[in-house]
């Protein structure tokens, strides 16, 4: 029987979509709402609209997929740019990776190693007896350049996720400290 009771709840960035994730138990689900993609409004504004009238305005990408907690076999962090961090979690047949704010990857990482290692209860279930844990180290912050550092946030404004104002003043921090 699968629980409705989340453990866990966030939004997320999966294959450039938006999405709404929820732990739980048993699996993981996640859930993307039908919308329009910045490529596509781009192509419908750039066509006059004919590229709309051909294809149509939603997206089929919607929809919601899941993980089976005892299919995942591994949960791996990794820094993706100045703001954000995937969890990337391995299951048979399956990689999918979620896109998150730095500070939320790790608690979303080890609730997820701690469903791995069995080490959440069933609803109703009382937890097993383990000893206390063990705080993870935190990541070292990964080296890179002032250039690399100035590209990636050059990628955040093209984007559009850092304003013309937010980009010119992380730029000037980036290059003070040169």
């Amino acid at each position: 029987m699968m629980s409705s009771n989340a453990l866990m709840t966030f939004k997320s960035h999966i294959d450039g979509k938006n999405a709404d994730v929820s732990i739980y138990h048993d699996r993981v689900e996640w859930a993307r709402a039908r919308g329009m993609s910045a490529k596509k409004l781009t192509a419908g504004l750039l066509t006059g609209g004919a590229s709309l009238l051909a294809t149509g305005v939603r997206s089929s990408d919607a929809g919601t997929e899941m993980i089976p907690a005892k299919s995942i076999s591994s949960v791996v962090t990794k820094r993706d740019g100045l703001m954000y961090t995937k969890v990337v979690v391995v299951a048979s047949g399956n990689t999918i990776e979620f896109r998150v704010p730095h500070d939320s990857a790790p608690g979303i990482k080890a609730l997820l190693t701690d469903l791995v290692l069995g080490k959440v209860p069933a609803p109703g279930q009382t937890p097993p007896a383990t000893t206390p844990p063990v705080q993870p180290a935190a990541p070292a912050p990964q080296a890179s350049t002032p250039v690399e550092q100035l590209r990636q946030l050059a990628e955040l404004r093209d984007a559009g996720i850092l304003s013309e104002e937010e980009f010119a003043a992380k730029k000037a921090e980036i290059l003070a400290r040169m």
